[in-house]
């Protein structure tokens, strides 16, 4: 039913109630009365709960889960559902408790995580039904890079043979995968895809030749929805069309649904998209109980399909509504440093402000902190200023590292090297997150799949000498760049069988200057990969198996570089590249089996190469990696954290102080150059026809920017530290909006 006498509570926090994340357990239910605390402990409510980040929204759905088991309700029963499973990390606290009895069996899912797990269940239902030619074969799964490669399959004899996309010049990993977000937003926002090229064409302004190339994006996606049904492969964007257009109108699969769920969680609304907004308005309906969160001032998965606008209706579906009025980790000053900057953005800042009124006068100045005029006009000097700045903090201040985290718009490798290399000699553990990183970039997988190569001779994939060098200087520990040259160039030998020679050969000063103990280290990797050879002449085990018996047989032993024991010690404690080593091993290993996986599904592809090979080639041809759930409970703590602005802000992470790097940047108001798609256009809202201009696009980079500034503020405790360089990296000069706009809020407050 639809609740027309809605209850709302404006919960409002006391004058001077803001904690850090540490006490924050211990407070959150205090903003609660007697009232609205037995409303969150009734097994049969159904509540939306909105507020700024940081508000207490989570806890409450945590404890929310935690009175749903201690109440006895059937773990089966209970389904919390989130945008991504990065979030799902307190709901997995909760449930180690032990007080809380064997709650292993709560489903926590993402939308798409639980479409998999129907398709799977009610296969045999749609399989026909929904067009796929093989109605009696399992479903096959794509992840994101194999998706990729069945794209790059279709799209390949296109570019080469009728010159499709000839005048773009992005990354072919790029290009393939603007072509797949196309798929995913018309699935995510309920598009046809007929209709993809079709308003892509209409709104754009630009050139008219240009338009032929969204026929050609078309014809692209089509031809790879096709591909996928006769082969029963099910990329994201058809899981989800499968699962809303033919399996969710079922009765069948309703009953299933709402009898088995019938307690939801649903945390971060505001980051789902208008599809999964349209199941929920139905479902929370049929269930005895819900606890939806919706996050004000956020909607950072655009690109991705987010709609808070569209999130807001679910409020109309639930009796009572509570609105959250102030934040619990957010400093006044580092909020009026956002209101402040919304003011030079020109964008409504009135949510701020009113909690700002009621403060004791706070200014941004105390908690903003930049270098003086003449410090950093160059790039290296605002990475040394940063270090330094980082090296005050947890020397002088006491600091923790993990409560520091570094930001840029994007962290390129020579970002990412530059800075961790200045944090490492200070003796400062630091790490990085960029999610759907190449995995052909890891200098960790690059080892492994030369030497995959170099265990397959007649695969007749030589590797290239400086690949083998950086393999055998990342396999051996203790092996530096100048000795690991000197070894591949005496016992390298592409052009003879075997690839590889003894280390016993090598005499005289070069042995010496390798070492003997480097060799024999050496030695058995290599007699490792000949006795490979000798029991798998053909090389029949699969490319995943072989890489695992690598990695667990020879690369994590003692003397070598996988093992966290004998690994080189760092410069600073904390930081394991054994252990960053390993995290990429094994996400090699997944992507190698999952690859498999799909490639025996499709008849014929494997007869023509071997899938080593096809893997392989797929790799190095970098497309993107898929998302692997980073380890966070021994990290997060420890160490500096460098990530993207935005790929923070979806880790839901609360700390002490932010660095905004390179604030002077473009990179951090300009959209990522999308030739083949556009995230707003295929929103359901853009109206069909109408052109994309020049004021569409400067609005929604301000309103961007805007609501990035305000979503890194609500995160940020004591402190933020601008990096400011007069020259980028190329020696141009910069003067981005951000940096604008904070140089104008400082006019504003003198």
């Amino acid at each position: 039913m639809w609740f027309c006498n809605q209850v709302v509570y404006t919960i409002e926090l006391r004058v001077g109630h803001y904690c850090s994340m540490a006490t924050f357990e211990a407070t959150e239910l205090d903003i609660l009365n007697p009232e609205q605390q037995a409303l969150l402990w009734s097994p049969r409510v159904k509540m939306f709960v909105q507020g700024p980040p940081g508000s207490g929204k989570t806890t409450l759905a945590v404890e929310r889960l935690r009175y749903l088991l201690r109440q006895g309700m059937p773990t089966t029963a209970i389904l919390v559902l989130l945008p991504q499973r990065l979030l799902a990390t307190p709901y997995y606290q909760a449930l180690r408790d032990p007080t809380l009895g064997p709650a292993g069996a709560v489903d926590i899912l993402t939308f798409d995580g639980l479409a998999r797990r129907v398709i799977r269940l009610f296969w045999p239902l749609i399989g026909e039904r929904a067009g796929f030619a093989h109605p009696t074969r399992p479903p096959v799964f794509l992840t994101v890079e194999t998706a990729q490669y069945f794209m790059d399959h279709i799209v390949a004899p296109l570019i080469e043979r009728e010159r499709y996309f000839e005048g773009i010049t992005i990354e072919r990993s790029r290009l393939l995968s603007q072509l797949l977000d196309n798929l995913n937003k018309a699935a995510l926002t309920g598009i046809p895809l007929s209709e993809v090229a079709e308003r892509l064409k209409s709104a754009w302004t630009g050139e008219a030749a240009h338009r032929r190339v969204f026929d050609q994006v078309g014809e692209c996606v089509q031809r790879f929805r096709s591909y996928c049904l006769a082969h029963n492969l099910l990329d994201f964007s058809l899981q989800i069309h499968t699962f809303v257009q033919h399996l969710y109108p079922q009765p069948a699969v309703q009953a299933y649904l709402f009898e088995r769920y019938r307690h939801l969680i649903v945390d971060n609304l505001e980051e789902e998209t208008p599809i999964m907004h349209d199941l929920l308005s139905e479902w929370v309906r049929h269930c005895e109980s819900a606890f939806i969160v919706y996050d004000e001032s956020g909607g950072h998965r655009i690109f991705l399909g987010a709609d808070p606008h569209s999130a807001v209706r679910l409020s109309d579906t639930c009796a009572y509504r509570w609105e959250f009025s102030r934040p619990l980790v957010a400093s006044p000053d580092v909020l009026h440093l956002a209101y402040q900057i919304g003011l030079s953005l020109n964008r409504d800042s009135a949510h701020i402000l009113h909690w700002l009124d009621e403060t004791a006068a706070p200014d941004f100045r105390r908690i903003l902190h930049a270098p003086g005029d003449q410090e950093c006009r160059f790039h290296p000097q605002m990475l040394d200023w940063v270090a330094e700045q980082i090296e005050c903090l947890i020397r002088r201040e006491g600091v923790s590292p993990g409560e520091i985290v570094v930001l840029a718009p994007f962290v390129d490798d020579a970002l990412r090297f530059s800075l961790l290399e200045r944090l490492v000699a200070r003796a400062i553990p630091a790490r990085s997150h960029r999610p759907s990183r190449a995995l052909w970039d890891e200098p960790a997988a690059r080892c492994m799949l030369t030497l995959t190569q170099l265990a397959h001779p007649h695969w007749q994939m030589q590797p290239p000498k400086f690949d083998v060098i950086l393999a055998l200087m990342q396999a051996v520990a203790g092996l530096d760049l100048v000795r690991a040259w000197l070894l591949t160039e005496v016992v390298y030998r592409p052009h003879q069988t075997p690839w590889l020679s003894s280390f016993r050969n090598v005499q005289g000063d070069t042995r010496e200057r390798i070492t003997p103990s480097v060799g024999e280290r050496y030695e058995v990797l290599r007699e490792w990969l000949l006795n490979y050879q000798h029991t798998c002449p053909a090389g029949e085990e699969m490319v995943d198996h072989f890489l695992g018996r690598l990695f667990g047989e020879v690369l994590s032993h003692h003397g070598y570089g996988f093992h966290h024991y004998v690994a080189i010690p760092p410069a600073a404690p904390g930081t394991s590249h054994a252990l960053d080593n390993a995290r990429v091993a094994a996400q090699l290993i997944e992507s190698a089996r999952k690859f498999r996986q799909a490639l025996e599904m499709v008849p014929g592809l494997s007869d023509a190469l071997p899938p080593g090979v096809r893997f392989i080639q797929m790799v190095q041809r970098r497309l993107l990696a898929a998302t692997y759930l980073p380890d966070e409970r021994d990290t997060s703590k420890k160490a500096v954290l460098l990530a993207p602005a935005y790929s923070f802000l979806m880790t839901n992470r609360f700390v002490d102080y932010q660095f905004w790097l390179d604030v002077s940047s473009m990179g951090w108001w300009e959209r990522i150059y999308q030739p083949l798609t556009h995230p707003y256009v295929l929103r359901r809202e853009w109206e069909v026809g109408r052109p994309w201009n020049d004021e569409d696009e400067f609005n929604t980079r301000q309103e961007a920017l805007y609501r990035l500034v305000v979503g890194l503020a609500y995160r940020c405790r004591r402190g933020i530290y601008i990096g400011i360089s007069d020259l980028n990296e190329q020696g141009y000069e910069q003067r981005g909006p951000l940096l604008r706009a904070i140089q104008s809020a400082l006019r504003r407050v003198r």
